[in-house]
């Protein structure tokens, strides 16, 4: 079963128990596949449904943030659990062994010795961990090892 199918199925699954937000969060998930279908005039495949699934986390830990600096606390309680049904959908995250491994195997196989070949890693990286591990953090990581 494809993601975007098992996300409509936990719909009506939530639709006929009766929880409300679940429901709106779920709505909004089809929504902003919908949104992107229409805007690119194509069926999303898995990985495009979860490249979709990671921005909408991306933008709930960002506002949650925000929220918190701003004290907030009824809106961070609102983020916090979409972010919790959005979670959901993605793939179990990569341990800090299996990123390191990762980023280890693509500077090997992009024979990356400077910064400036951190574009090239970050390709290869970015293809295996996608919806598995933040791309900031791991940015990051590749940056440090090249020595940046």
């Amino acid at each position: 079963m494809s993601l975007k199918a098992q996300i409509t199925e936990d719909m009506k699954t939530a639709m006929r128990g009766g929880d409300k937000d679940r429901l709106a969060v779920i709505r909004m998930i089809l929504a902003g596949i919908k949104q992107r279908e229409v805007d690119e005039r194509i069926q999303l495949d898995d990985a495009q449904t979860l490249s979709v699934l990671e921005k909408m986390v991306k933008q709930r830990r960002e506002s949650i943030a925000q929220f918190q600096s701003g004290g907030r606390d009824d809106l961070v309680t609102k983020e916090t659990a979409e972010l919790a049904v959005l979670t959901g959908y993605l793939p179990a995250a990569l341990s800090e062994a299996e990123l390191d491994a990762l980023i280890a195997e693509a500077i090997g196989a992009t024979g990356a010795t400077t910064i400036k070949d951190m574009g090239k890693v970050m390709g290869l990286v970015k293809a295996k961990a996608a919806g598995r591990a933040d791309m900031a953090a791991v940015g990051a990581r590749i940056k440090a090892r090249l020595g940046g």
